[in-house]
């Protein structure tokens, strides 16, 4: 069932990982869900990755001896998985709420903000993806990559006022009602408008970019109306602007706890892969960022407002 799937962390020994457990051990809890720890590696052996056993595993062992469970929280599965990051963590998206990994792992090259694994992952789980950062990303100000520590949460939604983006929109909802948080909601677009040139002719400039942006602002309340009904208790603010989206996300990070895009633009072709804003954030944000598929309420696990 639904309800059962669990919250699952990647981990390798890193430090990025371990924050990353910290991270997903929270949503866990927040969400009443069961966690997973695991460990892909090529020494797991077939019949311990059958099992879903630890033994063995020099990181899970380390991990799992230094546990210290909080009172009424369930102790973690701890499973040890055979095979290569890159493709065994994605199809683990087919049995969790929710991935969350660290923005790079062992073997990655320092400079890189983002590791091969993260992009390989957010591009293809079929649940929402976790992506945690290290603190020390482009100057940031939190301690330790996860919460600011100043006042009441913020999470940032990154819409695109012209298109409906359920799974994104659903989670950052869910998410902002369960943490007790305050909703940014955070479009952007171009104008002028582009248009090619055999179509140049046409009245593509009759609107003036106030009335263009009075239209996706009156199209963006009827796609956040139903979710502002379904969670009241949210409070949200919505900010519009002729601007880039990555860069207006990327800023507003500074100041999120959490940072929530869908992962592709239902005009790119079909097929799981990331669309240019969702892969723009994750190299960039200061904070935690979530890459939710498009129109599965059940990789959310949130319903359908009305449903």
């Amino acid at each position: 069932m639904e309800g059962n799937l669990p919250v699952i962390v990647a981990v390798d020994g890193s430090v990025d990982s371990e924050r990353a457990l910290r991270w997903g051990r929270e949503a866990a809890r927040l969400q009443a869900a069961p966690l997973h720890v695991v460990h892909v590696w090529p020494y797991a052996t077939a019949e311990r990755a059958a099992a879903g056993q630890a033994g063995g595993d020099p990181v899970l062992a380390r991990l799992r001896d230094e546990w210290e469970a909080a009172e009424g929280e369930p102790d973690p599965v701890f499973r040890s998985i055979g095979g290569l990051p890159d493709s065994a963590l994605p199809a683990l998206g087919a049995e969790a709420r929710m991935l969350v990994l660290g923005s790079r792992g062992r073997g990655g090259f320092a400079s890189l903000l983002l590791g091969s694994n993260g992009l390989a992952v957010a591009g293809q789980a079929a649940c929402p993806v976790v992506i945690v950062p290290r603190p020390d990303r482009g100057g940031g100000r939190r301690a330790d990559g996860e919460r600011l520590g100043l006042g009441t949460p913020q999470i940032t939604l990154g819409v695109d006022a012209e298109e409906d983006e359920p799974g994104a929109i659903g989670f950052a909802f869910a998410e902002a009602s369960r943490r007790g948080a305050r909703l940014r909601v955070i479009s952007g677009y171009t104008w002028p408008l582009l248009m090619p040139p055999a179509f140049e002719y046409l009245a593509a400039y009759e609107a003036t970019q106030q009335e263009y942006e009075d239209a996706l602002a009156d199209q963006l309340t009827k796609v956040l109306d139903p979710y502002r009904r379904h969670h009241p208790e949210v409070e949200v603010e919505v900010e519009l602007r002729g601007a880039d989206a990555a860069g207006m996300l990327v800023d507003a990070s500074l100041e999120s706890d959490l940072v929530v895009v869908a992962r592709h633009r239902r005009r790119l072709p079909l097929g799981r892969r990331l669309g240019s804003v969702a892969h723009a954030v994750l190299l960039h944000a200061l904070c935690p960022i979530a890459v939710v598929p498009g129109q599965t309420t059940a990789a959310t696990g949130e319903a359908e407002p009305g449903a």
